[in-house]
């Protein structure tokens, strides 16, 4: 196996991660109404279904596989820390194109979102600590639950909360706003990847063919997972489709913001949250499609 690498970036270039990350939230928050939380509680078992598949089933279920994979510390906190992030904005999308229940995407999305503030670190150093030779990496690097907390915070919650007081208050303005500053903040976020990648090429051949086939079996299990706690919690279908594809697509943004903030840009790491966000548009995409192109069995 190479030796561990790291993807290096400036304080600078880290701050425009972020920067442009809060963007998509704030962007993501100016459509979110109260309403997208209220239903939430009209249907508190299926509601419950997906909270407990983005924050509990799949970290335990990711903590299974790399105890049974056994991938060096650095791969296995990546997978750690990307099963710990909520789901991505754009599973409301793909839940839309499979069929599913988007209102129930849409809230869960939101709920998830602002959760993450508390679940991410949470989960991020109770099971990180759980596997042996990443617990030694969270230690090398001191991540605490307060720092990520704190980042998370403002980086993500900080940004929802102000994109949700300017709808409440402006909602035109919120429309005008959103119409071009989610297109841009998602340009300039892609664009800072890429740059970062293609600077990093070299290393990234060097690792992608250990992560390439680990991303996917993860991925894959993260369908799987959100699927069947949606069906043990007698979900309908539809909803059961819809949590699945809520816990299949992840905010590997997130992930990377982390990881840039937190481990100097630690490669292996950096690359499964990079790999990630490339793979479970694919995977998500194909799965809606496929749901798409069947007739949804009644329960």
């Amino acid at each position: 196996m190479p030796e561990p690498i790291q993807i290096q970036f400036t304080t600078g270039n880290t701050w425009i991660l972020n920067a442009c990350l809060a963007l998509i939230m704030f962007g993501v928050a100016l459509g979110l109404r109260a309403d997208d939380f209220r239903r939430l509680a009209k249907t508190p078992r299926t509601a419950l279904a997906g909270l407990v598949a983005q924050f509990v089933a799949l970290p335990a279920v990711t903590f299974l596989l790399v105890s049974a994979l056994n991938p060096s510390p650095a791969i296995a906190l990546g997978l750690i820390l990307i099963s710990a992030c909520p789901g991505g904005n754009i599973s409301n999308f793909m839940s839309s194109l499979a069929g599913g229940n988007v209102a129930l995407s849409v809230s869960l999305t939101a709920a998830g979102s602002f959760l993450s503030v508390f679940f991410t670190p949470l989960n991020l150093n109770w099971w990180g600590s759980l596997y042996t030779p990443s617990a030694m990496l969270l230690r090398e690097v001191n991540v605490g639950f307060a720092d990520v907390f704190s980042t998370i915070f403002l980086i993500a919650g900080i940004p929802l909360m102000l994109g949700m007081l300017v709808n409440h208050r402006y909602p035109q303005t919120a429309e005008k706003l959103n119409r071009w500053l989610k297109p841009i903040s998602i340009v300039l976020f892609i664009g800072f990847v890429v740059v970062a990648f293609s600077q990093n090429i070299t290393a990234f051949l060097s690792y992608i063919h250990l992560i390439f086939f680990v991303v996917l079996l993860h991925n894959a299990l993260a369908f799987t997972t959100g699927f069947w706690v949606a069906r043990i919690g007698r979900a309908a279908y539809n909803d059961q489709r819809t949590i699945a594809i809520e816990t299949g697509i992840q905010n590997s943004g997130l992930g990377l913001a982390l990881i840039f903030s937190f481990f100097n840009g630690l490669g292996e790491m950096a690359i499964v949250a990079g790999w990630w966000g490339i793979w479970h548009i694919v995977s998500g995409l194909g799965l809606s499609y496929y749901w798409a192109r069947n007739t949804p069995r009644l329960q």
